[in-house]
């Protein structure tokens, strides 16, 4: 059946006329003349086809039906005003489901470290995170499926906006009894003859572009690919594997007693980015939480590492990839 066509401001005035038993202390309630208020009570009658209210020279007291209509009244403004401080908390980013895409180690540690110094500021932000391949994190930001992506550097194209937050390089990690582990700088000549596992397709790809310009006979191509870094590390901490990933890592890779050592000429610096639809939209709550992440982010590599200090800056020999 067809909705009954009154309004809130009927309801509302029904409501406060209930409460204070007189149309001028409703008015004055209301912010209205008790004319206004007379007048809205008159129309929400005529659309109801039955009196509110028994009306006397010396008071006004609630007709036998409309003592029946004002619960469900009251309740359908009671909802109205949950409803408009719902729409409040969206507006002031106060409120909201936020999803965050990111590979495994950024979505098991970073992301939920920010999520936590968020939600200290806007506990009704809900934040999702959704472990993602890294050459999967920008279509996914593109169809939608989340919001926001945090990740190394890949392309964007147009329809996907990226920007940097933090830089890591790219570094070795091996257990202490390892070879390669006694010297405290290595060159990709020393990486020679030594059994190294990449995690991804995306982490082999990028050890291949660290060194697309060296001779032949100094370049490195991994032995394994795993699907996880998680797999990596763990191979490398039993000492049958060394890897190739970026310093950020540490905070999984130090507990396992793995130690880092650089990887020169040429050094490659990986760039970590915040990836957001170019031409949609954001919810308030996700624009919030990826104001944040700007703000946040780039502190979180020397935390990880148990440090104070901001993260050092490469020198400017450093390749980008």
């Amino acid at each position: 059946m067809p909705l009954v066509r009154y309004t809130l401001r009927q309801l509302e005035a029904f409501a406060a006329v209930a409460e204070q038993h007189s149309f001028a202390a409703a008015a004055g309630r209301l912010g209205l003349t008790a004319q206004a208020v007379s007048q809205l009570v008159a129309e929400l009658e005529a659309v109801l086809g039955f009196r509110l209210f028994d009306r006397t020279t010396r008071r006004v007291a609630l007709s036998s039906a409309g003592q029946d209509f004002l619960g469900p009244a009251e309740t359908v403004l009671r909802h109205v005003q949950a409803a408009d401080s719902a729409a409040a908390d969206v507006r002031n980013r106060a409120a909201g489901l936020v999803r965050v895409g990111a590979p495994l180690v950024l979505a098991g540690t970073a992301i939920p470290a920010a999520i936590r110094g968020y939600q200290a500021q806007r506990p009704r932000v809900v934040v999702r995170v959704k472990d993602l391949p890294v050459d999967q994190l920008v279509d996914a930001v593109q169809a939608g499926d989340v919001d926001l992506a945090v990740g190394p550097d890949r392309p964007a194209g147009d329809a996907v906006r990226r920007d940097g937050l933090f830089d890591s390089r790219w570094v070795l990690w091996c257990a202490p009894a390892h070879p390669l582990a006694r010297r405290r700088q290595l060159r990709w000549a020393d990486l020679q003859g030594h059994a190294l596992v990449a995690a991804g397709r995306d982490h082999e790809r990028s050890v291949a572009q660290m060194h697309a310009n060296a001779p032949e006979g100094e370049r490195v191509e991994p032995v394994e690919v795993v699907d996880n870094i998680s797999t990596a590390l763990g191979l490398a901490a039993q000492g049958l594997t060394a890897t190739l990933a970026p310093a950020y890592v540490g905070v999984m890779a130090l507990p396992l007693g793995l130690v880092m050592r650089r990887v020169l000429g040429p050094e490659t610096v990986r760039k970590v980015c915040l990836y957001q639809p170019a031409s949609r939209p954001l919810s308030p709550a996700a624009q919030g939480f990826a104001e944040h992440l700007m703000q946040w982010l780039p502190q979180w590599p020397a935390d990880a590492a148990g440090s104070s200090r901001p993260p050092q800056p490469v020198r400017r020999a450093a390749v980008r990839r």
